[in-house]
């Protein structure tokens, strides 16, 4: 790769290609709330189905890729992505003509899993590609690289909110806008000069690749990929263990690796960071819809605006990271997490929600792509397993645990208050529920209805204030991470500094 202009050629082709999945994900919000549901009378369970048809299969299709994607390439891939959002427009545009609102909605279904299956596979090979030609300078770069999604999400969320407001009608514009940032970067691609991955060049075997990423890796992984199809298709508690335990053995009896230590810690770490970011984004609207409604303001302009600044830092990280180095970044990026959040939890004018979302954006800004910079650097023997399959783990971490953790956070809290303030009316509106990690109590939303216009009006701003509080519980994983980067620091100082390992020379590059 010593042709400059092929290299960015290349790299802005990824770019584009991210952006994509970002445009995907924010105009998917409008047409299944909004477009869909009203043309095709969707009621909320199969809102929520479609919504989550195009999210699953975008953390499966990372791992599972990962797998073979050195063995099939990388051109292959990315044409597979292309076809994917090809037939998401084509599944689409034949729901739009169809008469049949079952029909329709069946067409809606499998349209969305294709391209939940497009976008997890963008990810499978835009980060190795962007790690191996720019191997000397990685974190660097994948942040460079990850700004597209905070930018698509930008573009994405305007375009669509203009659409809104200028009552375009016609919803396949919007299915539009995803399919032309998905041609632009087929045409960047499909003659592209791919690198060969580090792993490859070195002689690093594929055996070695997957004891790199290791047996316990492996474990988690499998654990949240059966979950989550547990969850869609039911298997049951027995089933879904054996699909856990046998591929794990299997990995182990291949392999006969655990894992390094730090990159267990690493793959470990991926489930707060990605509860603290993404987790947090997914409950950020309805946690300050209250306060901004106070004001007048939408409450979706918290979301654009800390994507808007992710979006600029991460294209200006080069002399952050070189002044920081990445684990100086990452102990940076949590103090900040910690500080936005916990002022999140009760900021109520506008001066200080955009304060609080100020510090929080700028905190959140480079999680993701500097620890996948830190896990290229330091294993990659791991190759494109290891940088995906610890992406993956994070995505699917936030839908299996993150987001029903805030969740339960938010019902534990209002179930307090309430508890503290009108006890009795407690009992008229309280159920017993279960999720993945436990029993809870949570409010009734019939039981609650029930209840006089006097009651519900008294306990609105107690729900409201109990709900937005809640954010405080999540300070707990921006600490984690704290600490555990703290370590890292000085584990790595004892070690006389951070040095990537280069794994072409066999040696650590200075």
């Amino acid at each position: 790769m010593k042709n400059d202009r092929k290299v960015f050629r290349m790299f802005w082709g990824c770019f584009i290609a991210l952006v994509t999945t970002a445009i995907a994900f924010s105009t998917r919000i409008e047409l299944v709330g909004g477009a869909w549901a009203d043309q095709f009378n969707l009621d909320n369970v199969q809102k929520g189905i479609l919504f989550g048809a195009g999210i699953w299969p975008f953390a499966i299709s990372i791992i599972l890729f990962s797998l073979i994607i050195d063995k099939i390439g990388y051109k292959t891939v990315m044409i597979f992505s292309f076809i994917c959002y090809s037939m998401y427009a084509l599944f689409a545009y034949l729901a739009f003509i169809s008469g049949d609102n079952g029909n329709a909605y069946n067409l809606l279904y499998v349209g969305s899993v294709i391209l939940g299956l497009g976008n997890g596979t963008v990810e499978a090979y835009i980060n190795p590609i962007v790690s191996t030609i720019f191997n000397k300078e990685k974190t660097k770069w994948l942040n460079i690289l990850h700004a597209a999604w905070p930018g698509g999400l930008v573009i994405g969320g305007t375009i669509t909110a203009l659409f809104i407001a200028v009552d375009f009608g016609n919803w396949l514009a919007l299915i539009a806008l995803v399919a032309l940032p998905s041609i632009i970067f087929f045409i960047m691609l499909i003659n592209a000069e791919y690198p060969v991955n580090e792993r490859l060049a070195s002689g690093t075997s594929y055996k070695e690749m997957l004891a790199e990423f290791g047996t316990v890796g492996a474990f988690v992984a499998s654990w949240l990929v059966v979950a989550q199809l547990n969850q869609v298709f039911g298997f049951g508690a027995t089933v879904t263990w054996i699909f856990i335990i046998v591929p794990t053995l299997i990995y182990y009896a291949y392999c006969r690796s655990l894992g390094h230590p730090m990159m267990i810690l690493l793959i470990l770490l991926m489930i707060p960071l990605a509860i603290t970011e993404l987790g947090t984004d997914g409950w950020i609207t309805d946690l300050m819809k209250a306060p901004l409604s106070k004001i007048g303001a939408p409450s979706i302009l918290v979301l654009v605006y800390t994507a808007s600044i992710m979006m600029i830092l991460r294209f200006n990280v080069g002399p952050i990271v070189g002044k920081l180095g990445p684990l100086g970044l990452l102990v940076s990026a949590a103090s900040l997490a910690i500080v936005g959040i916990y002022l999140l939890s009760f900021s109520t004018g506008l001066g200080m929600i955009f304060l609080a979302a100020t510090i929080y954006g700028v905190g959140k800004t480079f999680f993701w792509p500097t620890m996948l910079g830190v896990v290229s650097e330091q294993f990659p023997k791991g190759g494109a397993l290891s940088l995906n399959a610890v992406s993956g783990i994070g995505m699917l971490s936030v839908g299996i645990l993150g987001v029903p953790l805030i969740g339960a956070f938010q019902e534990r809290n209002v179930i307090d208050a309430i508890s503290n303030e009108q006890p009795a009316v407690l009992q008229k509106v309280v159920m017993e529920k279960d999720y993945i990690l436990g029993d809870y109590e949570a409010l009734d939303p019939e039981k609650f209805a029930s209840l006089t216009k006097e009651e519900r009006e008294d306990l609105a701003p107690t729900i409201a204030e109990a709900t937005q509080n809640a954010l405080k519980k999540v300070t707990i994983f921006p600490f984690i991470m704290l600490i555990s980067y703290i370590g890292l620091s000085l584990y790595f100082r004892k070690k006389g500094g951070y040095k990537p390992v280069d794994l072409i020379s066999n040696k650590v590059a200075g």
